[in-house]
């Protein structure tokens, strides 16, 4: 290789690292600013306007049903 390929690759080696840094740092100051940005707020279920923090409310949890099939399919034909 002559001097003036290794003086071309320096060249764009220098130019690639340099847009990678300044892209890096583009990229950090907007993700940075966008943490910054206070978060909006969702609208809350008409049926939850009333409740404040720290009231009680009623749960209702569903019992799992034991399956005692054994993963038998029963076919029925009409």
């Amino acid at each position: 290789m002559n001097d003036l390929t290794v003086l071309l690759y320096l060249l764009c080696f220098a130019i690639v690292v340099g847009t990678t840094f300044a892209f890096m740092f583009t990229m950090m100051k907007s993700t940075l600013r966008e943490f910054d940005k206070s978060k909006p707020r969702r609208p809350v279920h008409p049926e939850m306007e009333e409740v404040r923090t720290g009231d009680q409310l009623l749960v209702f949890r569903q019992p799992e049903e034991d399956d005692d099939d054994d993963g038998d399919a029963i076919i029925i034909r009409r």
